[in-house]
């Protein structure tokens, strides 16, 4: 597990573009997605914008169950090609996890207190039960796995520090050798995958230990590699997972990089696994047979109130 964190406040400029490319028309297109970062103990949305072409025709918003916001876009005219780009300016500071706080528990001790509190009740059913993407049919492979990793003395925060260094040791990051619809048991076969799919292992392991835990969807601030220049769109998104602790905090593990999320993390959404928070999916009416998905992901730290020339907007920028 990796132990340094970089802290203290930091402002992001923020912007992911999504472009579908068609090679027949599509005359209808419902889209829902996650388009806004959201206000977080660790990060307040200074400013943000939304650009669609074509026009939609109906763009709504509402918060979902989770506190997140949601936007829906629909399009009714004729059109070969999908553009969503949207912009934030966020100012995140993460604090530093206090692990002599949350050692106090032992991971048993934790799962408990957990289940014993009726304040986390809701907690318990909305993050502590198996969801869509994080279930197993082999609840013995499961188990065995959580043997290797995790022991029911460890101290709480020993506890989250080992799941994420052993799954970041057992699982090889690999694109392209999963999906969407990758389950954790084909996941614990294959010991290969992408952040979506360790974020979905933790998930099942600490919900197997009797410890509610969300998925979160958002970014990560990337450096580039020593005499190089940051690329534009060059970025991409994340996900990692917050565990829910006996004094009612929550606790931010990033498996894919072996670490405890710090202030170089942006959020976006949080659900149950990554079905709940999709960055954008929906449902088009075409004779298309195939289509092209381009994405393009700018993560770019601030100075003082500077935006960005990569910005595509401009933004009304808060103090």
């Amino acid at each position: 597990m990796q132990k340094t964190q970089h802290l203290g406040p930091r402002r992001y400029f923020v912007k992911h573009r999504t472009s579908y490319e068609y090679p027949e028309p599509v005359t209808q297109c419902y889209e829902r997605g996650f388009l806004t970062p959201r206000d977080t103990p660790s990060q307040q949305v200074r400013a943000e914008g939304l650009r669609v072409t074509p026009g939609p025709l109906l763009h709504t918003r509402h918060v979902d169950r989770f506190g997140n916001e949601s936007h829906f876009l629909e399009i009714h005219y004729p059109h070969t090609h999908l553009e969503v780009v949207k912009e934030a300016v966020v100012d995140v500071s993460w604090p530093e996890v206090d692990m002599a706080a949350l050692d106090r528990w032992t991971l048993q001790a934790a799962s408990r207190a957990l289940a014993d509190t009726a304040a986390f009740r809701l907690d318990r059913a909305m993050f502590g039960l198996p969801s869509r993407m994080a279930r197993v049919a082999d609840a013995g492979g499961l188990a065995a796995y959580a043997e290797t990793v995790v022991a029911p003395d460890l101290g709480f925060g020993a506890a989250l520090a080992e799941l994420t260094a052993g799954i970041r040791r057992d699982f090889a990051y690999r694109p392209g050798v999963t999906s969407v619809r990758t389950t954790v048991d084909e996941l614990l076969q294959l010991r290969a995958g992408v952040c979506q799919d360790f974020t979905h292992v933790a998930l099942a392991v600490l919900r197997w230990l009797g410890i509610p835990a969300r998925y979160v969807s958002g970014y990560i601030e990337t450096v580039p590699a020593p005499g190089t220049e940051k690329l534009e769109g060059a970025d991409a998104s994340h996900a990692w997972l917050s565990a829910l602790a006996p004094d009612g905090t929550w606790v931010d593990i990033d498996p894919t990089n072996g670490q405890f999320a710090d202030s170089r993390y942006i959020v976006t959404a949080w659900g149950r696994d990554y079905a709940d928070v999709s960055p954008l999916r929906g449902v088009i009416v075409t004779e298309a047979a195939t289509s092209r998905l381009s994405v393009g992901v700018d993560v770019v730290a601030m100075d003082g109130d500077e935006v960005p020339q990569v910005s595509v907007t401009k933004l009304n920028l808060s103090s």
